[in-house]
């Protein structure tokens, strides 16, 4: 304890006798610099770092070219692509981890409230033109599926929270429901206090909590997921800290050789684990950078309309009696929107090439060809 105290001295304070008693415990001051410079390199790792303006359009435009390029190319998508969405990340500087290590509480959010960003708008419309093959995604929110994203193409490794399932039914029954599913979920107690309207068994929650292993087929769509990554030839990662994603082999292709794995893309504004693999490491925000790939790609980004929300399509309604079941907020069509207008319009832009999708994205596409 008294080297150590001796030790956080500026060397100009310690006195002849202190500097001589860290010449006899050289042992203990070696140990303290190693931990020194560890608590250095956490700290430098969870710093944001943001490129300047001149040199995130300069990787903006390598981007778009490795996006051109690619013949399978797969997006992973973390929190920090929701962050826009008022949807809090894990690890950021107030990202939940963050603030419970800090000791701060966590306010809750309305994600009731939340919309699909620029960026899953973006990933949507590179979807319908066949330029992203894949979405792998760690976030429950389910707002790839409202961004009009079609459900074959999203692996949702962690579950969706407006999709409660019977596991009882073979193959499982889903029910998508147009509110947050997880209030009496938690840890390893995922029933949700609804029954299965065929065959009334317990429904579950599709949540995978740290901890946990995910065994449900949809819509984890694990099968998907690895058949994207084995096939990809270039993998594009956004808003991820990929401390979780990096245990996930089958992701990355480790049984290749490294000269034939795929080729990795990163944005993110902290280190991640893969930095050193990256091809290119993009330090912005996501909804910046994917805006500058957009234009540079000549695609115009579509608007989300809530009125024309997939969901409400999807949705299974509740049977009388189950209205009590919840008391979260459901997503609810905007004031004045014709009732009966809005789930045709929904399952109009559930359609690959159809809905507000399609015309966002067919005018870039237009645009793009003239240019």
């Amino acid at each position: 304890m008294a080297v150590s105290r001796i030790w956080r001295k500026a060397p100009a304070e310690r006195s002849p006798e202190e500097s001589q008693a860290l010449r006899e415990s050289d042992d203990v001051v070696r140990e303290l610099e190693r931990r020194r410079k560890r608590r250095e390199r956490l700290r430098r790792r969870l710093e944001e770092v943001c490129d300047e303006p001149e040199e995130l359009k300069r990787k903006a435009v390598e981007l778009a070219a490795a996006v051109r390029s690619a013949r399978h190319l797969v997006i992973y998508t973390g929190a920090g692509i929701s962050t826009a969405a008022s949807i809090p990340d894990y690890r950021g500087p107030n990202g939940i981890w963050t603030l419970l290590q800090k000791g701060r509480s966590i306010r809750t959010t309305d994600l009731s409230e939340a919309e699909p960003t620029l960026t899953h708008m973006s990933i949507a419309c590179l979807h319908k033109h066949n330029l992203v093959q894949h979405v792998v995604s760690q976030n429950c929110d389910g707002l790839h599926l409202r961004s009009g994203l079609p459900r074959t193409a999203i692996s949702e490794l962690h579950g969706n929270m407006y999709i409660e399932v019977c596991t009882s039914c073979t193959p499982n029954r889903e029910y998508v429901r147009v509110f947050d599913v997880t209030e009496r979920t938690a840890l390893h107690r995922h029933h949700t206090g609804r029954m299965c309207h065929k065959c009334g068994a317990q429904l579950r929650d599709t949540i995978v909590h740290f901890g946990e292993k995910g065994t449900l087929r949809q819509p984890l769509n694990w099968e998907a997921a690895t058949e994207a990554a084995s096939k990809a030839d270039v993998i594009l990662c956004l808003g991820s800290s990929l401390k979780v994603l990096k245990k996930y082999p089958r992701l990355w292709c480790m049984s290749k050789p490294p000269t034939r794995r795929p080729k990795l893309y990163i944005v993110n504004l902290q280190w991640t684990p893969k930095d050193d693999l990256a091809v290119l490491k993009l330090h912005g925000r996501c909804d910046d950078v994917m805006r500058l790939l957009m234009e540079e790609l000549g695609l115009e980004i579509p608007s989300y309309e809530r009125a024309r929300d997939p969901i409400f399509a999807l949705a299974e309604p509740l049977r009388p009696g189950e209205e009590g079941s919840h008391s979260r907020k459901p997503v609810s069509p905007p004031r004045g929107a014709e009732a009966a207008a809005a789930p045709r319009e929904a399952a109009a832009a559930a359609r690959p090439g159809a809905g507000w999708l399609g015309r966002g994205c067919a005018k870039g596409a237009r645009r793009r060809k003239s240019n």
